[in-house]
């Protein structure tokens, strides 16, 4: 097996860690203009658009990172 080189993990780390704290910000902003537009006193899209990001992404980590039969 070859062992995958130290720089490319860590950019693909890093690029992951990015996209995954620009989604959540997107989806803050998103959640807080609904909230707004909704006029709702319980920020409730604040909340739930952001949950459900996080679990899409740890979704993909893991169907990406499991082993291959």
């Amino acid at each position: 097996m070859n062992k995958p080189d130290n720089k490319n993990l860590l950019w693909k780390y890093a690029g992951l860690a990015t996209q995954f704290l620009i989604g959540i910000g997107l989806f803050l902003f998103i959640g807080l203009k609904i909230d707004k537009w909704l006029k709702l006193n319980t920020p409730v899209a604040v909340w739930v658009l952001p949950s459900l990001f996080i679990a899409a992404v740890m979704i993909k980590i893991i169907k990406d990172t499991a082993q291959k039969k």
